[in-house]
């Protein structure tokens, strides 16, 4: 069985800099990018509020690849689907990879990140960057001044209508029930 020193799960900038400092360590790292390769920072389509980008740029994440690949982090495609962690300090953990892969790893460094949740609507996929946004902080600016709709009933969505109230000339808020699921302190910011 394949024994790797350290595993990483999920390519998104957490998983390249976890990448960059396992290597720089000599830990040896492996990731395996998951379903989505570069995480959800590859659904749009520029990046715009990242240091060291001052004009912005649509290659963030391939950039983020080839630094943690030009000091050693081995990127393979793959779904890890199984993670068996030891009870035991300094114990090995097994991990599944694409259901049939069995690998063993000393470390293992989760980097799963978030997904969106979508509505599920025919043009909705077609239209992300080009109207529909899954975070507001990241493309809250491409809609300054603008009337916007943010749909949902929890802390998150409430969390995103409160930033996009401070740049967008108005903002409504679809709630498919008949009452919010956020919290009530995220409630009274809302109302």
């Amino acid at each position: 069985m394949e024994r790797i020193k350290c595993l990483i799960i999920g390519s998104g900038p957490s998983g390249y800099t976890a990448g960059i400092y396992a290597s720089r360590a000599d830990m040896k790292p492996v990731m395996y990018t998951g379903m989505q390769a570069g995480g959800q920072l590859t659904t749009t389509t520029e990046v715009d509020n990242f240091p060291g980008y001052p004009e912005g740029t649509d290659a963030l994440m391939e950039d983020l690849k080839k630094q943690a690949e030009r000091f050693g982090t081995e990127v393979c495609f793959g779904v890890v689907t199984k993670v068996d962690f030891s009870t035991e300090v300094g114990g090995i953990h097994k991990v599944t990879i694409d259901d049939d892969k069995v690998v063993e790893a000393q470390t293992v460094i989760v980097s799963t990140g978030a997904t969106a949740k979508y509505l599920g609507l025919e043009s909705e996929q077609r239209l992300i960057g080009g109207g529909v946004s899954a975070c507001a902080t990241c493309d809250g600016f491409f809609y300054k001044n603008q009337d916007v709709i943010v749909v949902g009933a929890g802390d998150t969505a409430a969390e995103e209508a409160t930033y996009l109230a401070n740049i967008c000339n108005k903002v409504t808020m679809l709630v498919r029930k008949d009452h919010m699921r956020a919290s009530k302190a995220m409630q009274h910011r809302v109302n």
